[in-house]
């Protein structure tokens, strides 16, 4: 199976070389486990092997991300001039936000995507047109007037649309979620580790001053399920 390094240090070898090419990682872990630098380094690893690379960002505008990763040592605006790198904000408040989104992960352009996170967009409500056939019009999707169609608060219609999106896009893509200190599921919606083809836990124990990678499950990899001891250092996350 081919597959597309990670940039991580110390991953791919407990992986097979790498990710999957054309797969989806769910990446999910608590506030401060390193979910943005864990994007980083994957997207700058992509660069450094001529990857086309996108950035969508719900959390943060694209000027905050850009420094927040050059703070880290990521510096992206060599390869945002190349056109190697596109970093776009997605504004969940805005109509056409799923069009906005698709549209980039649907050009055909990309050979690594990023999508950091996915929990706003599943919280979000969803308009479905009604066409009166079998099948709902979900390019409706959109958070602004529900007059002529009818709310569906569906989880899992969201992210399906999503990672349907992805797959569609023939590129490997990391998805990031939101992860409760202490929480039993491996996101927060609890349905996108159903529907990743991979995913992967960090977590921190303040008290040991620890941090830990786990591989929950990766398709068509053979990996072991003990949770890897890690470091974050000024070029980013090592397992140690």
């Amino acid at each position: 199976m081919n597959r597309t390094k990670t940039g991580i240090e110390g991953l791919d070898e407990i992986i097979q070389g790498g990710f999957p090419k054309n797969s989806i990682t769910l990446v999910s872990g608590p506030p401060g486990g390193g979910k943005s630098i864990f994007c980083f380094q994957f997207l700058y690893e992509g660069i450094k092997n001529q990857d086309k690379c996108l950035y969508l960002t719900l959390d943060k505008k694209v000027e905050g991300l850009l420094a927040q990763a050059k703070e880290l040592g990521f510096d992206f605006q060599p390869a945002i001039e190349n056109n190697q790198i596109k970093l776009l904000y997605l504004n969940i408040n805005k109509k056409l936000v799923y069009e906005k989104m698709t549209n980039e992960i649907l050009s055909g352009e990309f050979d690594r995507i990023v999508l950091d996170s996915i929990t706003p967009l599943s919280e979000m409500p969803i308009f479905i047109k009604n066409t009166g056939e079998n099948n709902p019009d979900i390019s409706m999707i959109d958070s602004g007037d529900y007059s002529e169609g009818r709310n569906l608060p569906s989880r899992r219609l969201h992210l399906q649309f999503i990672m349907n999106a992805l797959e569609s896009s023939n590129s490997t893509s990391v998805v990031t979620s939101e992860l409760p200190m202490g929480s039993s599921l491996l996101s927060r919606d609890g349905i996108s580790e159903f529907l990743a083809d991979a995913v992967i836990k960090l977590s921190f124990d303040p008290t040991m001053d620890r941090r830990k990678l786990s591989v929950m499950k990766m398709r068509n990899t053979k990996h072991t399920l003990k949770p890897q001891d890690m470091v974050i250092e000024s070029d980013g996350i090592k397992l140690v």
